[in-house]
């Protein structure tokens, strides 16, 4: 406000800073003029015309458009592929994925299932009775007694294997199949690759068929000890078997196995490359700040696509097994607990893309963005002028912030950047987290930075 003896001091430094930086903007954007030579941006540069110029922007913007294409396409299978490297490489992530089938009833259900049938397998029950009344017999039972002995066999089968099944189920719900669980499948995969490579396994192995299955010998030989315990001798005379538990079924598997050298080099650069295409395509661009807002809601679309044909997929592998495996509720529980880090994986990169395309929206030359950014400034001005009409300023420090705003800005955004990069396993949480972190700290360099007014320091 201004009175009779004209305005006040505070006043004329806030109107000169607002000068400054008008005249400070007026010049970036006759210098990024200078660079585009766009006649619809201002006036072209030096030594160009704008027919000279069209044909350059638009190879630009076809390499753009193309670039991000083929970055968004492969997307997907960048996701796919660094899903299954890692389970093929790295034991802990293996095990992180099958170790809780081990708590799950459903499998806990189809494992005590099939240890009943390889013992009951074993077991002849016809036999036991017959040598029972043939004992009988030699003793002069009467043949009536030796006929009811022998129409006892269907109970005593019955008997038996509601035994043996109560105790498989016991067995399953233990601590004791846990840590064997776990313990089978970080051995398994340590087999893994000689099994992919080839090579024999003792405890996985993958059939001709695609069927990749692990052993159960050992908790069949834990099952005939809780067995005799329980007083069915006979069960200590059975012999080792080969049991297996079906962990997938896929002809994919055979094609992985004879390819393996090739699937895990491609598997390594393939997440790589999708990105690289998708930043190529960002560099080329005749609007960068556009161009990352469509390459982030690409991305974003790229793992809608992905979640989408995941869940095609489960259907027609639910489907193909139907007919050839007699728990389908125990293979579905297994394929969603095997692709969980997938789907994982496509819902933090696709919320990764959203918030990139925001924030490239927001740091853009649109006429919302700047006047959303101006408000912004606005109120960060207000807010200071306010505080130091009472006394309280940022000081030295407001003003070093004034002066290297643009820097900090960076290396606010870069360090949200590696933060979700370096991260062991990204989640949609931790992105979101580090964006809105980055965003309050960014407001607070806003509010807390000085403008730099000639004469001070």
């Amino acid at each position: 406000m201004t009175d009779e003896t004209g305005p006040a001091p505070a006043d004329v430094a806030a109107r000169l800073a607002a000068l400054e930086r008008e005249n400070a903007e007026l010049r970036r954007r006759l210098g990024t003029v200078a660079r585009d030579g766009s006649a619809g941006a201002g006036r072209p540069a030096a030594g160009t015309t704008p027919a000279a110029r069209r044909p350059h922007r638009r190879l630009r913007a076809v390499a753009c458009a193309v670039l991000v294409t083929l970055g968004a396409l492969l997307a997907p299978l960048g996701a796919v592929s660094a899903w299954a490297q890692r389970e093929l490489t790295d034991t802990e992530r293996w095990v992180a994925t099958v170790g809780p089938l081990a708590a799950d009833p459903v499998v806990q259900s189809a494992v005590a299932g099939r240890l009943t049938d390889v013992v009951m397998s074993r077991v002849d029950v016809g036999a036991l009775v017959d040598d029972l009344v043939a004992g009988l017999e030699e003793r002069d039972v009467p043949p009536r007694a030796t006929r009811a002995v022998a129409a006892l066999e269907a109970p005593l089968t019955s008997g038996v294997e509601s035994l043996v099944h109560e105790t498989a189920t016991r067995l399953v719900e233990s601590d004791a199949f846990e840590g064997a669980w776990l313990q089978a499948n970080r051995v398994a995969h340590q087999q893994l690759v000689a099994v992919m490579r080839g090579e024999d396994g003792d405890v996985l192995q993958v059939g001709d068929d695609g069927t990749l299955s692990i052993q159960l010998s050992g908790l069949v030989d834990l099952l005939k000890e809780r067995l005799v315990e329980r007083g069915l001798d006979v069960a200590a005379r059975i012999p080792s078997v080969d049991a297996t538990f079906t962990v997938a079924q896929s002809a994919q598997l055979v094609v992985l196995q004879n390819r393996y050298a090739q699937v895990v080099t491609l598997t390594a650069w393939l997440p790589w490359l999708a990105l690289a295409l998708l930043a190529a395509g960002v560099l080329v661009a005749n609007d960068r700040p556009r161009a990352l807002v469509v390459a982030g809601l690409a991305l974003t679309g790229a793992m809608v696509a992905l979640g989408i044909g995941l869940a095609v997929a489960r259907g027609l592998y639910l489907g193909a097994l139907s007919d050839r495996v007699l728990r389908l509720d125990a293979a579905e529980v297994v394929f969603d607990q095997a692709v969980g880090y997938l789907r994982l994986t496509l819902r933090t990169v696709g919320v990764l893309g959203l918030v990139v395309a925001l924030a490239a929206y927001l740091g853009g030359r649109s006429e919302s963005a700047r006047s959303l950014r101006a408000g912004l400034s606005g109120l960060g001005a207000r807010g200071r002028r306010w505080a130091e009409g009472r006394g309280v300023t940022s000081g030295p420090v407001g003003d070093w912030l004034g002066r290297h705003k643009a820097f900090v800005r960076v290396v606010v955004v870069a360090v949200a950047a590696l933060v979700v990069l370096l991260a062991g396993t990204p989640t949609p949480g931790l992105v979101v987290g580090t964006a809105l972190v980055a965003g309050l700290v960014l407001v607070v360099v806003e509010l807390v930075a000085r403008p730099p007014v000639e004469g001070r320091t």
